[in-house]
């Protein structure tokens, strides 16, 4: 089990994370992104689940900036007002937050992200806009079919799915097209099909990219 702790990013701003520790030294770092329903009990669940692989893992609050300890569940109501959320924040102060967690988590070695949903397209930026990553992991991140012009500073895996009402196949596969060194993987699943907490979870595909996503950490990070 993790714990609650606090971050300053460089321009001052105080935001809470939460971290988990491995149960021995460590293999490297990993920054996990949140969805848009905040650092909730899945998102803790899915650090704790890394840290038990042996990574010292930490999920910042990226609402922070907007509203603190925003936590929810995945009601439509919910889905409406995480969209509400994400309009009010600015990717580039949210790239200072996420300094600061791998800052945090730097003496573990080399480090890698992974995100889902939002948290899928914040790591794609990360990964465009940050040092300090040595791989990146994006589940199906909204919206980052229209960055296709960033380019990555590190390696880096996504998964899509092929049902995914957020975000249409031709447009997923248009980006992997665009992206060809990069490797892409596609999932006869839904949007959030790793959420074991949401209607769309899919157990085989959930099971699949969480194995290619661990292989691909280790290539990469430890």
């Amino acid at each position: 089990m993790g714990k609650s702790i606090e971050l300053t990013a460089s321009d001052g701003h105080k935001l809470s994370a939460y971290r988990a520790e491995p149960g021995g030294r460590p293999r490297g770092g990993l920054v996990v992104a949140m969805e848009i329903f905040g650092v909730n009990s899945h998102i803790r669940s899915v650090t704790d689940g890394y840290a038990a692989d042996g990574y010292l893992v930490i999920a910042p609050a990226l609402f922070d900036r907007v509203q603190r300890g925003y936590d929810t569940g995945y009601s439509q109501e919910e889905i409406q007002r995480g969209i509400g959320m994400i309009q009010k924040i600015d990717l580039e102060d949210t790239m200072k937050d996420v300094a600061a967690a791998l800052q945090n988590i730097a003496s573990a070695g080399e480090a890698g992200m992974v995100g889902y949903c939002w948290g899928g397209r914040v790591t794609w930026k990360s990964a465009c806009s940050l040092s300090g990553l040595h791989c990146a992991v994006p589940y199906y991140g909204g919206g980052i079919p229209g960055m296709a012009g960033l380019k990555p500073r590190c390696p880096v895996m996504f998964h899509w799915g092929e049902t995914d009402q957020s975000i249409p196949l031709d447009q997923a596969k248009a980006f992997a097209k665009a992206h060809a060194d990069q490797i892409h993987h596609f999932y006869p699943a839904g949007h959030g099909f790793n959420c074991d907490q949401r209607g769309s979870y899919d157990a085989a595909a959930a099971k699949l990219a969480r194995q290619r996503t661990l292989e691909f950490l280790a290539q990469h990070v430890g």
